[in-house]
């Protein structure tokens, strides 16, 4: 039988490993600056590049690492506001803390592996302990300023990709102790990129759901907290809660735990003020430490997965010396809360073995509640538990010898993988053998999957669960991800929904939003699934213009010019004027191969699906996919919008 690597036509390690020509002598050898080695290899520090459009790119990262060190003065009991301010394409950050010790300053910024935070004592419980984040920033942008208010005098330095530009004597003040950092991010390394509120903010408030009390002030507006995890809770819930938050905050640890009507699960955390968003330790123990104590305190025989169901909880804990999985910091991997303490699964199980028993043993209504939820969810397990099964094993055929899926390198080699490597996998989800062969073809088969719907899938909002799978597309699909229980053990950090710009394609589209968003909407909410945007028209010079290869859009000198929005494409026809030839794109099978590899490159243009409490998604979703009702007919008629393309060339 042919091996699994073969199947999914991943290339050999022979076949992608030509020989280099170039000459390896001492010549070849080079020594690295501390800032050109971060310049050269920024994602061994701050992950990926991106422009600002996506929660995760560097930028954002920046920003964060600055904020960081704030955050660490207010946790030791210093300053409890922080000012930011953010135009663009630059950012300022004041705190009021103990300030900078004068005399560092310059080596705070500009030398690896040096801050305060080595010696014991000066801080604990803080999540910048490497003394690298704050060079990062230094080396990544062009200007970079940092100023110390400390007891009655200031010091300040400028840099400029990590060079000293200019150290200032220090000076007297009236300014209150503190520290004020100014930053703009190199456009040579982050190509036009910007920053966006809609990815700073959420960022913030999560600062102040872990540090009650403390005040963020971001471009005039303030956010302050002061119920802590049970306010973050309520602001990223999507349905009512079953029953009040369960609240609890002991000494270097909080949790807020609830159920809704949901089928998926949902985790927010953290661990001193940084959000794990992929988990860890800390989690998994937490997850253990409430099933374990709701089913002995209920004394049945339940199943974690049927407690977990429906579950929205929130965990954030403080530990010395964390040790984290990447330097982006997203995985907890410490076993210990504190060198010769005890270990964090302990520590957690012990906190809520005693205040969830005694909340339940309280609070008998809301136990009662919880109690048939966890029912409903056996009930509806043993329901579903021969047509899963089923589903699974025809799946794991399926998936494999029909070539379903083709899988990405990186999880045939976990040893080769790094967790920043995972992170920056993704999986196209493709309407058909036509699409999915062109993105076949061109995708970086290291890091990018495919998998190729056939036909359309059902529509998940007006099914039963059970009919789910009688058609085999999203049971293959929950296989692929590896999603069938959670999305712990989601195979992807980036699920993009990849189909035709037209009437068939918006559909599956919505289909598998609708899927998502019914069965696993913490998929959406963690930021994993995407719709990613291809032309719509391609405008050629039709006396220039050479036939083959990708130029951006926008650039004066194109000779072809690819066009995402119809304004684009008038554009384009504007500047060839009678030389225009355009080509309207209806599906992605169109695009040829050549074309499409710049359209799922580094700079492809995909827009995050996103979900907030004040989006109605239970409203939203029975308008578009419940019963077809004459409200929503006489919507579609209203807004109904007929393309004129008389001058397009087919």
């Amino acid at each position: 039988m042919d091996n699994e690597q073969d199947i999914l036509n991943i290339p050999s390690d022979d076949e992608r490993r030509p020989k280099t020509t170039a000459s390896y002598d001492d010549d070849a050898i080079l020594s690295l600056s501390w800032y050109e080695h971060i310049q050269q290899r920024p994602g061994m520090y701050i992950g990926k590049l991106g422009d600002g459009t996506n929660s995760d790119d560097g930028i954002y990262v920046l920003l964060k690492e600055v904020i960081d060190n704030s955050i660490d003065e207010y946790m030791m009991g210093y300053g409890n506001r922080i000012s930011i301010t953010v135009d663009g394409v630059s950012a300022t950050v004041r705190d009021y803390g103990r300030g900078i010790p004068l005399g560092s300053v310059v080596d705070v910024s500009s030398k690896m592996n040096t801050g305060g935070k080595f010696k014991e004592g000066a801080f604990t419980q803080t999540v910048g302990l490497n003394g690298v984040g704050i060079k990062a920033v230094n080396a990544l942008s062009t200007s970079f300023e940092i100023t110390s208010y400390r007891d009655g005098e200031c010091k300040r330095a400028r840099f400029s990709l990590g060079r000293l530009v200019e150290d200032f004597p220090v000076e007297p003040t009236d300014e209150p102790n503190g520290t004020l950092v100014s930053f703009t991010p190199s456009a040579d390394i982050f190509r036009d990129y910007a920053f966006r509120d809609e990815y700073i903010v959420p960022l913030l408030k999560n600062y102040t759901f872990l540090n009650t009390g403390l005040r963020i002030e971001f471009n005039g507006k303030s956010y302050i907290s002061r119920h802590g995890l049970e306010d973050l809770l309520k602001e990223n819930l999507t349905q009512e809660p079953l029953y009040p938050i369960i609240h609890f905050k002991g000494p270097d640890i909080e949790v807020a735990i609830t159920h809704v009507n949901q089928y998926g699960e949902e985790y927010y955390s953290f661990v001193n003020s940084q959000h794990t968003t992929q988990g860890g330790t800390h989690l998994t123990a937490f997850k253990e430490a409430v099933c374990r104590t709701m089913k002995d305190y209920f004394g049945r025989n339940f199943e974690y997965s049927d407690i977990r169901t429906g579950m929205v909880a929130a965990v954030a804990v403080n530990v010395v010396d964390p040790v984290f999985e990447s330097q982006t910091k997203t995985r907890l991997g410490s076993r210990d809360m504190k060198p010769d303490g005890p270990t964090i699964a302990k520590y957690i199980s012990d906190f809520i073995r005693k205040e969830l028993d005694n909340y339940l043993h309280r609070e008998l209504e809301v136990a009662e509640i919880i109690l048939k939820k966890v029912q409903a969810s056996e009930r509806d397990r043993k329901a579903m538990a021969g047509v899963a099964k089923k589903a699974r094993e025809t799946s794991k055929k399926v998936s494999l010898y029909n070539r379903k899926l083709n899988d990405c390198r990186v999880h045939f080699n976990d040893a080769r993988g790094s967790e920043d490597k995972k992170n920056a996998t993704s999986i196209f989800i493709t309407e058909g053998d036509s699409a999915g062969g062109s993105i076949e073809k061109v995708r970086d088969v290291e890091t990018q999957a495919v998998f190729k719907l056939r036909g359309k899938p059902i529509n998940s909002y007006l099914a039963p669960q059970k009919d789910l799978y009688k058609n085999d597309e999203l049971p293959l699909l929950q296989a692929a991800l590896n999603i069938e229980d959670g999305i712990d053990g989601l195979r992807y950090n980036k699920v993009i929904i990849a189909t035709d710009a037209d009437v068939d394609g918006m559909h599956i589209r919505l289909l598998m939003l609708t899927f998502f968003l019914k069965y696993f909407p913490d998929l959406i909410k963690k930021g994993h699934v995407y719709v990613l945007q291809t032309p719509l028209f391609r405008v050629r010079n039709k006396k220039t213009a050479k036939r083959s290869g990708k130029v951006r859009s926008g650039d004066a000198s194109d000779d072809t010019i690819y066009c995402y929005t119809d304004q684009e494409r008038l554009d384009a026809i504007a500047r060839f004027g009678s030389n225009a030839e355009i080509t309207r794109f209806k599906g992605l099978g169109e695009i040829s191969p050549d074309e499409f590899k710049g359209f799922i490159g580094e700079d492809m243009r995909i827009d995050r699906v996103s979900l907030r409490k004040e989006d109605g998604v239970d409203e939203v979703l029975e308008f578009y996919m419940g019963k077809n009702t004459m409200e929503r007919q006489n919507f579609i008629i209203d807004n109904l919008v007929v393309e004129d393309d008389s001058n397009i060339d087919r």
